[in-house]
């Protein structure tokens, strides 16, 4: 029960401001990889994935764990620290796990033509998250630039569905780089 009260932000306030800054910064440039810090999540969580889950949920925000993310702990770390309603990759405004849990990301809500903003961001947790790989253009990046993606096919055919389409925030260990569904991704 103590684990479950434990890892939150120590000041709330600053460190949300802060971790919310990071994540405009990564989608404003995608591949670019940002630092975060505050959380202590329960494991299998990254830092950065209990970042994200603080900063971005609440008990209007329906959420939903894939694979080794839907444990008790992280259940029970969720309904304490933002009080998210966990739901179906359906139903879900934001989905945390690994790309492979999170399969097939055609479950994700893509937002409709009058309402883009409805679609699913989905927060992948990564064992790498390198400026390398595959190659990305678009807004908000000058020329191009490099990302160590899960795989490419599906980030292409997402940006294909512009302006619909999912939103991604990587995570791994401390950091975090985002993938907006409005970047190109081709393979290097």
């Amino acid at each position: 029960m103590t684990a479950l009260l434990t890892g939150g932000f120590a000041e709330p306030a600053v460190q949300s401001a802060q971790a919310f800054r990071a994540i405009m910064e990564a989608m404003a440039r995608p591949g670019r990889i940002f630092p975060v810090t505050g959380a202590e999540p329960p494991a299998p969580l990254s830092v950065a994935a209990g970042v994200m889950l603080l900063t971005l949920t609440d008990p209007t925000t329906p959420l939903h764990l894939a694979g080794a993310a839907d444990c008790p702990a992280v259940r029970g770390w969720v309904a304490f620290h933002t009080g998210a309603p966990l739901v179906s990759a359906e139903e879900a405004r934001f989905a945390l796990g690994t790309w492979a849990a999170l399969q097939p990301v055609t479950h994700f809500r893509i937002g409709e033509p009058s309402y883009p903003d409805r679609a699913a961001t989905l927060i992948v947790e990564m064992d790498r998250l390198e400026a390398e790989g595959a190659v990305l253009t678009g807004p908000g990046i000058a020329r191009k630039a490099a990302l160590s993606l899960p795989e490419t096919a599906a980030f292409r055919a997402n940006r294909a569905l512009y302006p619909l389409g999912f939103d991604t925030i990587l995570t791994c260990g401390t950091r975090l780089a985002a993938l907006p569904r409005s970047t190109r991704v081709e393979d290097n």
